[in-house]
C-alpha cells in the first residue's frame, strides 16, 4: 500500500466501524457498469459535509487490488450484485487528494507541480525500471507503466475543485491544474490508461465561454443529479429507519433534515446533520455549523438587480425561477442574480427544482443560516420582522385583526427598498415572513388545494402543537370581508381534515392608501 497509490481499504474501515453507516455501496454497481467504456468519466458535485469523501474510500478500498476487501463488502449491498466478485480488488487505484496537495505546496511551486513530482516519485518505488529520470509529467508517467504492464487505473480525484473555492483568485496555478486535468482524462493517451476516473467536489467541473474543461466527463450535480440521485445524500427511507433505531420524531427530522427534491428522489436529508442528530439526540443545527455564516452573507450581498426580492421571496417559504446553465462553475465569475443562486444550489443553501426551475430554502437547518445572514448589512428590518413575528402570530391566535393590520402596515413601511408589493404573491411572501416564527409550531403550506381552488396560506399545526390551523386568505385592493366569504365559499376548511379549531383569516392590501385590513374568525369543527 501507498499514500497516493493503493492507498489500501483502512480510511473506509473506520467509516464502518462509525455508529451509524448508512450503506450505500449501491454505487458501485454503477461504476461498474461504466469502468472501460466512454462513460468510465464520473465527476459528483455536492456540498460539504454530504459524504462525498466517504465514497471515495469506499470506491478505492473496493477497487485496490493491494488488499482483501472482501470482509467488508461481502456484508453490504453490492455484494448482491451480479459485477461485485469480478471488479472487486481488482485494479490499481490512484487516490488524490486536492485538498492535500494544496495544504502542502509552499513557495513558488503550484498545486500541479506538487502533486506530479509526489505521486511520480511513488510511482518509480511501486514500478522499478519503467520511469526515467526525465519523466515529469504524470499523465506521461501513467501512460508509460500502462503500455509496460498491461494494466488499466483506477483514478479518484477527492475535492477536485478545492483551487477554485480556496485560492479561487489564482488563475495561474488554476490553469496548470486544469492543464493536469486534462492530460490525465482529455488527451488521446489517456483513453489506454483510465480504467475509471471518479472526481468529487463541491462545485461542477469549471466552464470556459459554454464548454466544461473536461466535456468527457458526466457530471452528477446539485441541479441534475440523474441516476446518481439517491446518492446525492440520505433517503427517505434510509432516515426513518434511524430515527426508529434511536427513538426520534421523523417528522422533526425531515422539517429539519429534508428539502432537497430530484425527479428520481424525491426526499434527500443532509447526511452530516441526520447522523450528529441522531447520535445527540436531539435536531439542531449541524451542517450549518462546519462553516461561518458568512460566506453565505458575502453572495446574498452581492449588489445584482432582483437578488435581494429573491431572497426575501425564499425567506417567505416561496421559490424563485432561474437559469443555471450560464453559471461559469467557479467562485469568482459572478455576473448576475442567477449566477448567486446557481452557486448557493451548488453550496447547499439552496434547493433546485429542475421541473420548474425553480430554487428555495430547503429546511429550517438552512433557514436558520439564512436568519444569522440578515441581521445587518441593509436587510435589518427584514430581520426585525422575523424576529418580531411571534407578537404578530399572538395578536393572531388571539383574535385581534386590528393589531395584525398594523403590524402589517408597520413591516411594509419599514422594508420598502427590500419588499416591494407588485402583486398577490409579492404579498403572500412579506406575510409569511411576517408569520415567520409559526413555523416552530406549524408546517406552512402555500396554496393548499382544496375542494374548490387554492388557499393561499395554510398553517397546519405540527403534532404535539395544541394551537389551532389557519387558513388565510389574501385579495388585492378588494375587502378583507371578500378573502373571508372566499374561504367559507370554496370550502377551504374542509381540506384541514380532522382540525379542531381553525382560524380563518382575510388580509386586504389596499394599493391607493397603502394600508393592510385584517378580519379574523374562529372556526369550530361543529359549524362543519
Amino acid at each position: 500500500m501507498g499514500i497516493y497509490l493503493n492507498p489500501g481499504n483502512d480510511a473506509f474501515r473506520e467509516t464502518l466501524n462509525s455508529e451509524i453507516y448508512v450503506d450505500k455501496s449501491g454505487l458501485i454497481a454503477f461504476t461498474n457498469r461504466v469502468a472501460m467504456t466512454e462513460q468510465k468519466y464520473l465527476c459528483v458535485s455536492r456540498p460539504r459535509r454530504f459524504g462525498k469523501s466517504v465514497t471515495a474510500k469506499m470506491l478505492a478500498a473496493y477497487y485496490d487490488r493491494s488488499c482483501d476487501s472482501g470482509s467488508i463488502f461481502d456484508k453490504l449491498l453490492i455484494s448482491g450484485n451480479d459485477s461485485y466478485e469480478r471488479y472487486l480488488n481488482s485494479s490499481y487505484v490512484l487516490y488524490l487528494d486536492i485538498a492535500w496537495f494544496h495544504m502542502t505546496s509552499a513557495g513558488t511551486e503550484g498545486v500541479a507541480d506538487v502533486l506530479q513530482r509526489e505521486v511520480i516519485a511513488e510511482l518509480r518505488e511501486a514500478f522499478p525500471g519503467i520511469l526515467g529520470d526525465t519523466v515529469k509529467s504524470l499523465p506521461v508517467a501513467l501512460a508509460k507503466i500502462s503500455e509496460t504492464i498491461g494494466e488499466k487505473f483506477v483514478i479518484i480525484i477527492d475535492e477536485w475543485d478545492c483551487l477554485f473555492r480556496e485560492a479561487r483568485y489564482d488563475e495561474k496555478q488554476q490553469e496548470e491544474y486544469i492543464n493536469l486535468l486534462r492530460g490525465l482524462f482529455k488527451s488521446a493517451p489517456s483513453g489506454r490508461f483510465v480504467k475509471l476516473a471518479y472526481m468529487t467536489g463541491i462545485l461542477p467541473i469549471k466552464k470556459y465561454g459554454t464548454q466544461s474543461a473536461l466535456n468527457n466527463f458526466n457530471e452528477f450535480t446539485m441541479v441534475n443529479p440523474g441516476i446518481l440521485a439517491e446518492y446525492t445524500g440520505f433517503t427517505e427511507s434510509e432516515v426513518r429507519e434511524l430515527c426508529r433505531r434511536y427513538h426520534m420524531d421523523f417528522d422533526e427530522a425531515r422539517q429539519w433534515y429534508d428539502g432537497y427534491h430530484f425527479r428520481r428522489t424525491r426526499a434527500v436529508y443532509s447526511p452530516r446533520s441526520v447522523v450528529e442528530a441522531m447520535l445527540n439526540r436531539e435536531y439542531g443545527n449541524y451542517w450549518t455549523g462546519t462553516e461561518t455564516y458568512e460566506a453565505l452573507k458575502l453572495y446574498i450581498n452581492m449588489d445584482f438587480d432582483g437578488l435581494k426580492d429573491a431572497v426575501v421571496r425564499m425567506l417567505g417559504g416561496g421559490r424563485c425561477r432561474i437559469n443555471s446553465q450560464r453559471f461559469q462553475n467557479d467562485m469568482t465569475s459572478i455576473k448576475s442574480r442567477d449566477d448567486v443562486l446557481t452557486l448557493l444550489v451548488h453550496l447547499g443553501y439552496l434547493a433546485y427544482e429542475d421541473q420548474t426551475q425553480e430554487v428555495y430554502i430547503p429546511n429550517r437547518e438552512v433557514a436558520g443560516e439564512f436568519e444569522n445572514a440578515i441581521e445587518d448589512e441593509g436587510w435589518e428590518h427584514v430581520a426585525q420582522a422575523i424576529r418580531e413575528s411571534g407578537e404578530l402570530l399572538e395578536a393572531t391566535l388571539r383574535g385581534d385583526a386590528d393589531a395584525v393590520a398594523r403590524r402589517l402596515d408597520q413591516i411594509h413601511a419599514m422594508n420598502t427598498s427590500v419588499l416591494s408589493y407588485n402583486n398577490e404573491l409579492s404579498l403572500s411572501c412579506v406575510i409569511t415572513i411576517a408569520y415567520y416564527s409559526a413555523r416552530k409550531d406549524y408546517t406552512l403550506i402555500r396554496e393548499m388545494p382544496s375542494g374548490k381552488g387554492f388557499a393561499d396560506i395554510a398553517f397546519l399545526p405540527r403534532k404535539h402543537s395544541d394551537k389551532p390551523a389557519m387558513l388565510v386568505e389574501l385579495k388585492w385592493d378588494q375587502t378583507a370581508e371578500g378573502a373571508l366569504k372566499q374561504i367559507k365559499e370554496k370550502n377551504y376548511v374542509g381540506a384541514l381534515g380532522d382540525c379542531r379549531e381553525i382560524l380563518l383569516i382575510g388580509i386586504n392590501y389596499d394599493r391607493k392608501d397603502k394600508n393592510h385590513q385584517c378580519v379574523i374568525e374562529r372556526w369550530e369543527t361543529n359549524h362543519l
